[in-house]
């Protein structure tokens, strides 16, 4: 047996053995920890990922700041380079009510005096101070609250205005707005935008929604620029860091072919006219005879109107054109030599195909010539002349002339192209005088150059140009034939016969004439389609007239349409003629002007921030009659553009600063009248033609931005 004291040294020994054990799987498992580690950490190192999370990228995003450079939004001019679309700001006010809210100092950032703000706020925004202050005193506790609708889309004046009242509490949020200078100028072909945030970045910009903001919208846009940096950990750019990304590029300029001065002359006519009749609906448009450039447009009722249109009547409405399709049906006659002026028909009513074909005149004038017929805008002639050329030799006329197909207008989205279901003798016997087929104005306005153009039909266009942001041409539009469907003899001959419709003593357009110019013509009354026939009433009708002018020699097609017109203040014929008559001498007379001998014509300077007494003596030297407008002391406007060559003794009005007083407009011409209401933002409500006899607001009166000036003109 061991003894006490073996026993004791052999469990030490047991002891130091279990402890020496333990110690060397500490040590293995340690270092295989380690080694892990280490080979781990190599891992990452190498590979740079970890759970499938790429950490060079993640420290790349860590460290690299970005920044988007919002691309501005390119603008719309007119063929004189004013804007009629151009980016701003708009402004939502809102007013914090927490109390929490307090600079580093302890000043309050918070709304302090609610009946104060409510006050000042009621004088800015259409609410009224009661509800303002309702708003400020929510029974639950805000944050914040805005102002609904009232307190939104404010304008950068106002918000500074509203600034400058000091009121605590009250804040903005800004956010990209389209601005349209010229108010409701051609404003369905300018469209409108809409403001669209990007969920990701949260940055917003503007999106065309219809017009042409929507047809070029992606060239208006432009592109976004972006640029990265990389930074150290408190956000310092590296000095040796380098710059990535992408450049801006903003938005392209459109240039329209719009003619600021005639376009204003046909707004505030037409605006006189849609006041006077209340129809439904109105189109106007002028165009070049030889080019199918559109210098003036306009529709009726537009996007500010009580009852607004969102649609561009000009391509997007289709009608029944009634008897102004007779200048088409004309022209396909006698060009297929299916027309004979002399040979005479039975007028007023005739059946055919099952039905009947009524003249407006329902007795009719007894047995008349095929020439009277289109003075005298008979259906029946017309029914007889479509069953002469045929059917098939109709349809192919319409074709050619480019109906029931879309013109595809450059800029211009949405068309409808027209129908006709063509089917028997009375309804093909119909599309003669313009029924029983739908057209677009357009359409209309294509077809008619072949008549004024010598049988070239030329494609209507309303963009002349598109630049980019340094103001370099990108593309140009240019005048284009799509078509020869009649020859120049048939052209000609249809034109003669235009003029019989003014001034033979039957003709049914003598109200269209013009003072000093012989013009062609044609009228136009339709009625109007519905789910159960035609509608019926006295007035339910579409009015129409065509001029061309001069006649012999067509520089400018007027189009004109009128819908159902609600007011007894006369004829219908008569409203459009006090729109056609004076605009189409206007025209001539600017036309006549431009063909003055050399010597007769000066270019026009820029007078613009100088001093009035400096620019009244240049301007005189160059032989310009010189009205002045206001009683500052440097010119802030000028009527005629720099550049622009005039005829001697042309009217150029300049505008100062300070209190604005209405000038004596006695003998001044319709153009002069609507320069001077594009510079002082009036409504013109006029009548009559030739020169201004009487005005509404007098001599010296003081006038106020937005007001209305009556004026009567005579011929002298």
């Amino acid at each position: 047996m061991k003894s006490p004291d073996q026993k004791k040294r052999t469990m030490s020994s047991k002891g130091q053995r279990n402890h020496k054990q333990f110690g060397k799987w500490l040590c293995l498992v340690t270092a295989a920890i380690f080694l892990l580690f280490i080979v781990r950490f190599a891992y990452i190192s190498i590979f740079k990922d970890v759970k499938n999370h790429d950490l060079s990228t993640a420290a790349v995003q860590r460290y690299t700041h970005s920044r988007i450079i919002t691309a501005q939004r390119g603008n719309i001019y007119d063929d004189q380079g004013n804007l009629l679309a151009r980016n701003t700001s708009k402004y939502t006010v809102y007013a914090v009510l927490d109390k929490n809210q307090k600079t580093m100092s302890g000043k309050p950032l918070y709304v302090t005096n609610k009946k104060r703000t409510a006050k000042v706020l009621a004088e800015y925004l259409d609410v009224s101070e009661k509800k303002i202050y309702k708003a400020l005193t929510p029974k639950k506790k805000l944050y914040q609250v805005q102002f609904g609708t009232a307190g939104s889309n404010i304008s950068v004046s106002k918000m500074e205005e509203i600034k400058a009242r000091h009121l605590t509490g009250i804040n903005f949020t800004k956010t990209p707005a389209r601005q349209y200078p010229e108010g409701e100028f051609v404003r369905q072909l300018l469209g409108s935008t809409a403001v669209k945030t990007n969920s990701k970045t949260g940055q917003s910009k503007l999106v065309g929604q219809i017009g042409l903001e929507q047809y070029f919208d992606k060239q208006l846009r432009g592109r976004d620029g972006l640029k990265k940096s990389e930074n150290d950990v408190y956000g310092y750019q590296l000095s040796d860091s380098p710059q990535k990304g992408h450049a801006v590029k903003n938005g392209d300029d459109i240039h329209l072919t719009l003619n600021n001065t005639v376009q204003h002359q046909l707004e505030n006519l037409v605006t006189s006219a849609d006041k006077s009749a209340k129809p439904s609906a109105m189109t106007a448009v002028v165009m070049e005879a030889k080019t199918g450039k559109i210098i003036a447009a306009t529709q009726r009722p537009t996007m500010t109107s009580e009852k607004p249109a969102w649609t561009n009547a000009l391509i997007q409405d289709t009608y029944e054109p009634g008897s102004t399709m007779k200048v088409i049906a004309l022209a396909s006659a006698i060009d297929s030599g299916n027309f004979n002026p002399n040979a005479t028909y039975k007028s007023g009513t005739w059946e055919m195909g099952g039905g009947k074909i009524t003249d407006w005149n329902t007795s009719g004038w007894g047995n008349i010539t095929f020439r009277e017929a289109f003075y005298r805008s008979s259906n029946v002639g017309f029914a007889h002349i479509e069953q002469n050329m045929g059917a098939s030799t109709w349809m192919k006329y319409l074709k050619q002339f480019g109906f029931l197909k879309p013109t595809k207008v450059y800029g211009m989205s949405g068309e409808s192209s027209g129908t006709t279901t063509f089917k028997g003798a009375l309804e093909q016997a119909n599309t003669s005088f313009g029924q029983g087929i739908t057209v677009n104005t357009m359409q209309m306005m294509q077809a008619f150059t072949a008549v004024a153009n010598n049988g070239k039909m030329m494609r209507p266009y309303i963009v002349n140009k598109v630049t980019n942001s340094k103001g370099e041409t990108i593309k140009t539009v240019k005048p284009k034939q799509v078509g020869k469907p009649i020859s120049s003899s048939a052209a000609k001959e249809t034109r003669k016969y235009m003029q019989g419709v003014i001034y033979d003593k039957v003709g049914t357009g003598q109200l269209y004439k013009v003072k000093g110019y012989r013009i062609a013509g044609k009228t136009g009354t339709a009625q109007i389609g519905s789910a159960n026939g035609y509608e019926q009433g006295s007035n339910n009708y579409i009015y129409s007239f065509v001029g061309f002018a001069p006649a012999k020699n067509p520089k400018y097609i007027l189009y004109i349409t009128m819908r159902k017109p609600t007011s007894t203040n006369g004829p219908a014929e008569k409203t459009m003629a006090s729109i056609t008559t004076p605009l189409i001498k206007t025209l001539l007379d600017k036309q006549k002007s431009k063909q003055a001998k050399k010597q007769g014509v000066v270019k026009v300077v820029n007078v613009v921030g100088k001093n009035v007494k400096d620019a009244q003596d240049i301007l005189t030297k160059n032989h310009l009659q010189v009205t002045v407008i206001g009683d500052g002391k440097k010119i802030q406007q000028q009527s005629l553009s720099p550049g622009t060559r005039v005829v001697i003794n042309n009217r150029i009005i300049l505008v100062t600063s300070g209190k604005i007083k209405m000038p004596n407009i006695n003998g001044w011409s319709q153009s002069d009248v609507s320069q001077l209401a594009q510079l002082l933002n009036l409504q013109v409500d006029s009548s009559g033609s030739g020169f201004a006899t009487d005005q509404s607001i007098k001599e010296n009166q003081t006038v106020k931005s937005g007001q209305q000036l009556t004026v009567k003109f005579e011929e002298k």
